[in-house]
């Protein structure tokens, strides 16, 4: 700046001039007077020793933002993530610090939501939704066949759908067969009378049972007692003889047609009785528990929305549907006004009350009997069934709980949003009562869910309150603590050993401590038998597998979507002979699984899209694995990524221990773990 100008303006520096120089002077009075310099002295050597054991006991702990649960004394990279660890701050490492605990003030409270509901001991009601479809009852199905050789002079019946009712003609038929089954009768009764003038009884005797055996021959035959006599009264045969229907309901199978000649046994009309009718439907295999005989159910059809029809539970198929894994449940149905008609949808609801045990609870039928073969028939004394004539047994003896309703047999029940289930494990915060604001983690055994309630078996006591709202973010606000939280058991706390610091897990060659002892994993054993020879072309796909996962687990979009399509090319060259029906079956499913997954992949925009895709390919190849088992001498090792998706989680195979997460490449080439050995091999690698 010129002297002009500072002649001009002499305040503009005047100021700032003044302002430092006051900022020195309190600087140098609170550093000379604000704070009293301590007395200079020789430190004692017991105050060295504890100076010392404080510096020893204050120990520094390192920890990964994204896994709480690794814990080490030194600095490194997060052996799930291969993040590099941050410091836990001191206020981290004091008392409850790696227990599932966390103290709430109550406007913290508030702010979360915090809801809590009491562990009660009452009935829960499992409500339990199939869906199906009417059909016939196969009781009330009568095949009216041709009991005689001829031919179909007449069909009064000519089309299907036709109500009849017992009694009414269907068909008119020419036969030389009976022709002379009729003269033999006429002759037999001409004889009769002129014996019944004989003075031997042995010869009226066989006059009588030559006549009563012509009439049966007829009578086995189809003809009426009626048509019979009027033969005899008539006193010569007829060539043609008409056909009664032998029960009513409808003509559902014509097979005949007019003029066809037929043998005996040769089918000519179906006639189903629609009165009673069968429902049929398809329970899950997870909703078996709940399903017994005799239970009453209702269900909607289409054709009557909103109204409900009643039926009764009469049998429940002992053999599971390996494709659908479903099993067929039947219900009888009456059905007098004929609206139900076979080939409706329908939807049915069973609601199940659950007692202690788990066992399902009718209070209709507690202490009653009841006949095995009609489900509705039910006595209070053990008696035989009215329709069938079969002892009648327990309601026990089908599955029932022994007790009628009362407390004692109720069992624990908390709601089902109370606990976080993760795999095996489930975990529970309760309250404290004696310190408000105080939730402590607590794994307990679950029983099944019923309904809105999950039963438990073990781990809470009638009474205690436990978190159904908030549990989630009371269980994250541990983790963010690095408490142990339902994500990390008690056992799963890993430390990084000494040596295990630097490095990148994107060059692979960062130690894996996160594969546990495969002693210790689960391991999975096929059950459905193929040939050696399939075994090995599903080793060929492994094989094609693995080489898919490799690139992507190095994102390596081009390696993996080249790879995918030798593997589509593999998959269109297996050929399988010699399988069972339930093995073809499993097979053909999850082909096309295989096939439209490994069509996706390697059609796939970016690594994104392939990744999805890879998903489907995994949890199809996964199944033929599990299922068949493989002949190869490596072990097929699951692993499983809870962060994928959105943490939705994510499963994959390899041939070999160590995590190689084909969701996530560099980000996180060693987030997860291995959960299953799927295939223990003969051999391979430790």
């Amino acid at each position: 700046m010129s002297a002009k100008a500072l002649q001009r303006k002499p305040g503009r520096l005047l100021l700032p001039l003044i302002a430092v120089a006051i900022v020195g002077l309190v600087g140098g009075y609170l550093l000379g007077h604000g704070r009293p310099e301590a007395p200079t002295r020789s430190a004692a050597p017991e105050d060295e020793l504890m100076a010392a054991g404080h510096r020893g006991a204050v120990e520094q702990v390192w920890t990964c933002s994204m896994h709480p649960q690794i814990r080490q004394p030194k600095p490194g990279q997060c052996p799930l993530c291969g993040m590099d660890l941050i410091p836990v701050e001191a206020g981290d490492t004091g008392a409850g610090v790696g227990a599932a605990e966390l103290t709430l003030s109550p406007s913290a409270r508030r702010r979360a939501q915090i809801e809590t509901a009491p562990v009660e001991r009452r009935y829960a009601t499992a409500e339990i939704r199939m869906v199906g479809k009417v059909t016939f009852d196969e009781t009330r199905l009568a095949t009216i066949a041709a009991r005689v050789p001829g031919r179909l002079e007449r069909l009064y019946v000519d089309y299907t759908g036709v109500p009849v009712r017992a009694g009414d003609h269907l068909v008119e038929i020419y036969s030389p067969e009976l022709l002379s089954a009729q003269a033999e009768l006429i002759q037999a009764a001409r004889a009769a009378e002129q014996l019944a003038g004989s003075d031997l009884a042995a010869m009226r005797a066989t006059g009588r049972q030559t006549v009563a055996a012509a009439r049966e021959k007829l009578r086995l035959w189809g003809m009426t007692a009626e048509q019979i006599a009027a033969i005899e009264a008539r006193g010569e045969p007829r060539d043609r003889m008409t056909i009664y229907a032998p029960i009513g309901g409808i003509v559902v199978a014509k097979p005949a047609v007019e003029g066809m000649y037929v043998e005996t046994g040769t089918p000519i009309y179906t006639v189903a009785d629609l009165s009673h009718v069968w429902v049929m439907l398809d329970a899950y295999e997870s909703d078996l528990t709940w399903l017994r005989y005799g239970q009453d159910m209702t269900f909607t059809t289409q054709a009557y929305p909103g109204e409900p029809f009643r039926g009764r539970i009469s049998f429940i198929d002992p053999v599971l549907d390996a494709r659908t894994r479903t099993v067929k449940v039947r219900v009888n149905v009456a059905n007098a006004d004929g609206r139900l008609k076979p080939e409706m949808f329908v939807r049915a609801v069973v609601h199940s009350q659950v007692a202690a045990g788990g066992r399902v609870m009718e209070p209709s039928l507690a202490g009653k009997w009841i006949c095995p073969m009609h489900p509705e028939v039910i006595d209070e004394e053990a008696n035989d069934c009215r329709l069938c004539g079969m002892p009648l047994v327990r309601a026990e003896a089908l599955g029932y709980s022994p007790v009628a309703v009362d407390d004692t047999a109720a069992p624990l029940v908390i709601p089902a949003s109370a606990p976080l289930i993760t795999g095996k494990r489930a975990v529970v915060y309760v309250e404290d009562p004696l310190a408000p604001g105080a939730y402590q983690g607590r794994e307990i055994e679950l029983g099944p869910r019923a309904g809105d309630d999950y039963i438990v078996r073990a781990g809470l006591r009638e009474g205690e309150r436990v978190v159904v709202r908030g549990n989630f973010k009371i269980d994250s606000a541990i983790q963010i603590q690095a408490g142990r939280s339902m994500m990390s058991p008690a056992d799963a706390e890993q430390h990084v050993p000494d040596d295990a610091g630097g490095g990148n897990h994107a060059d692979h060659t960062m130690p894996d401590h996160t594969m546990p002892d495969r002693a210790m994993s689960e391991q999975v054993m096929p059950d459905l038998e193929a040939p050696a020879a399939f075994r090995a072309q599903i080793d060929t796909l492994l094989a094609r597998y693995y080489a898919i996962h490799e690139p992507l687990s190095l994102d390596q979009l081009a390696a993996a979507q080249q790879q995918a399509r030798r593997f589509r090319e593999r998959l269109d060259a297996i050929t399988p002979t010699h399988l069972s029906a339930p093995a073809a079956s499993l097979w053909s499913a999850e082909r096309r699984s295989l096939a439209k997954s490994s069509r996706a992949l390697a059609d796939a925009a970016g690594l994104g899209a392939a990744r999805e895709a890879f998903l489907p390919l995994t949890q199809a190849l996964t199944q033929l694995v599990t299922r068949f088992g493989t002949s190869a001498a490596q072990p097929v090792l699951q692993f499983h990524c809870p962060m994928a998706f959105g943490g939705q989680g994510a499963d994959w195979l390899q041939d070999r221990p160590g995590t190689e997460n084909p969701y996530y490449g560099n980000t996180m080439y060693r987030c997860g773990s291995q959960t299953a050995t799927l295939v223990p091999g003969t051999g391979g690698a430790e």
